[in-house]
């Protein structure tokens, strides 16, 4: 065995011992662990490939058959991300809306998580600028949470101003992206907010809005997306590169219901 391929094993082995930690360990990071993961197994194929190909010229072909797959899933993955940046980056804060949905995110008991916290930190500011109009707060009560999502924010937004908490309309069932839109719509079609002609600002985290556009639009909604920065860059990228992936599980299965 040559340096050169003991380095390399030796690489992929602290990329899969790494992305093992990641997964196991509740650090908000489990994707990133099962990224690494991934990108070991990928590198361990190679490796294989390349030991087999020195007996056997089929293994050479199945090296380019893999070699086109894993580029051709990276080209797609990488042109998603920048959607997901883009729409992430945007600013339309000032255009006038009918309603706002904020959309929900862990509570850890009855403390909002760091992504929820810095939602409700967008939407007070967001709020300031856009008073007296309806405000859905969407999310249900998950594993880990003594409270809804929507308690969470409630709680955050109240003020005891009587007239602007009154906007405050809580929407605790759903359980991902897909009910938010579907029991929000709901909740603001029975307060008389015209659906078909509304346009809704949706509040959620920044690496969140390419997504939640997509789903919006497939629940027959107009909407502006507000982004919520995360506080530490690393986890932030962490969403980020999930999210590409989760946009493909998103225009494959996230369908409404006939």
């Amino acid at each position: 065995m040559t340096r050169k391929t003991k380095i390399r094993r030796t690489v992929i082995l602290a990329v899969g011992l790494a992305g093992l930690a990641l997964a196991v360990i509740p650090n908000g990071m489990r994707f990133t662990g099962y990224l690494c993961l991934g990108i070991a197994a990928l590198w361990a194929i190679e490796e294989l490939l390349i030991v087999w190909k020195r007996h056997s010229a089929f293994a050479g072909v199945l090296e380019k058959f893999f070699f086109t797959g894993v580029a051709l899933v990276f080209a797609v993955i990488a042109l998603i991300e920048i959607e997901v940046v883009k729409c992430g980056e945007a600013d339309r804060s000032d255009q006038p809306v009918d309603a706002v949905i904020i959309l929900g995110a862990g509570v850890n008991g009855e403390t909002p998580s760091a992504a929820l916290q810095s939602r409700i930190d967008a939407a007070r500011a967001y709020l300031k600028k856009h008073p007296g109009i309806p405000v859905v707060l969407s999310g249900g009560k998950g594993s880990g949470e003594n409270i809804s999502e929507a308690e969470a924010m409630r709680r955050a937004l109240w003020t005891g101003d009587g007239e602007t908490d009154a906007c405050l309309i809580p929407e605790d069932r759903s359980v991902n992206t897909a009910q938010n839109f579907e029991f929000s719509r709901a909740l603001l079609a029975e307060l008389g907010v015209d659906m078909e002609t509304a346009r809704i600002a949706i509040v959620t985290s920044d690496f969140h809005c390419y997504r939640t556009h997509l789903l919006a639009q497939r629940h027959g909604m107009n909407t502006v997306e507000i982004p919520a920065e995360l506080p530490w860059w690393w986890l932030s990228a962490n969403y980020y590169i999930r999210e590409a992936f989760a946009v493909v599980k998103t225009v494959l299965f996230d369908w409404p219901e006939a």
